[in-house]
Order: structure tokens, then sequence, then C-alpha cells
């Protein structure tokens, strides 16, 4: 299976992802990794810019991250499946995944957007307090930053699900709940349970 998660920050994708990812056994691939890793052991141009996207608490730009995941999708891991957190945040990038997908023989089956009120997404974001990078005193989770990639997901937002909408592969789960419910809701919607069974 190829799986979507979307959503805001603080809507939860890391934790569900993870959690699907141990039931499907399918490996995670995210959007944060890609840069982290790109950022500590690229020395060329994509280091450099994912370091300074780090360093400033913003996103990597449309083109840098259509090559980090190109080089991602190649691994041999990808090749059996996977669940995607943080990617794609527009429609041009869901076109670029798709795209580059069905050149591998293969589609994205289900996107689960993780719905979130943008007050909550600021609130767990506020109590999570990321640091920049790892012994830094700046956040990354810092209010302002917050607020502009809240911002910059919101303009995508409603194209985004238009676009998987009319694709027929959009799920749409409450994200404002406990982690448990929003799993049980996943996993109902997914037909990987049964209503009224118990995931344990």
């Amino acid at each position: 299976m190829h799986i979507v998660f979307y959503g805001p920050e603080g809507s939860g994708k890391g934790t569900q992802a993870k959690i699907l990812s141990d039931r499907l056994h399918l490996p995670v691939l995210t959007s944060g990794d890609l840069v982290r890793d790109a950022a500590a052991n690229d020395k060329g141009i994509i280091g450099e810019v994912c370091r300074q996207a780090l360093s400033e608490g913003k996103y990597v730009a449309d083109s840098e991250m259509f090559v980090l995941w190109k080089w991602r999708l190649k691994e041999e891991d990808a090749k059996g499946g996977w669940i995607m957190d943080g990617f794609p945040r527009n429609v041009e990038q869901a076109k670029f995944l798709d795209d580059k997908i069905d050149k591998y023989g293969y589609k994205v089956e289900k996107v689960v957007y993780l719905r979130l009120p943008e007050d909550e997404s600021l609130k767990r974001l506020l109590k999570r307090a990321r640091p920049l990078h790892p012994g830094s005193s700046e956040l990354h989770d810092s209010p302002e930053r917050i607020q502009s990639r809240l911002n910059i997901y919101k303009e995508s937002e409603k194209d985004v699900l238009a676009y998987y909408r009319e694709k027929g592969v959009l799920v749409d789960i409450n994200a404002n709940q406990a982690v448990e419910a929003v799993t049980s809701e996943i996993l109902l919607q997914l037909g990987l349970e049964k209503t009224g069974e118990n995931s344990g």
C-alpha cells in the first residue's frame, strides 16, 4: 500500500503514521527526515539549502524537495509500499508525486487527512516546543515560526484536499480527539478494522 498522511502540523501525522507502519510493516517516509539527513550529510547545494531551512525554521522549496524525494523513492525499502508523512504539502508536490510513482507502476491508494482546528495546532506545537536543532536554545516551534508554517499550510490545504477528493482517495479523519480514537477511525476508514472491533 501507498498511503499519504496530510494535515496541519500538530495533527498527529507522525504518531499515526508510526502506528500504521507497525501494523502494516511499511516504512514511514518523511520530508523532515529527508531534510535533516541532507543537512547532515550532503556537502552540495541541497545540503546547504536544507541547513539554511532548518536554521530558519522554514520549509525547503519544492525544487529541492523534488530532488530529495526522487532519491528517496528509488531506495530499496520504498519499493514494497510506504506511508508518507509531510509530503505533499501543495498541489504541485501532489502532481510531482503522482507522476514520479506512476513511472514506477503504482499510485497513492489513500490520503489520510487529519483535520484539526488551527488554534488546537498552535496549542499542541507550543507545548511540543522543539528546538531549531539539538542543543539549540532557539525554538523551531516559536509562536511566530509556527504561525508562519501554518499560514503556508492553509494556503494550499483547500486545493490539495480537492485534488485528492477528485481522485477518490481522500479519507477525512477528526484529529481533535484522543490518539486511540484517531487510530481506530483511520483503521476503520482504511478497511483494516471492522465496526465494533477493538484494535487492542
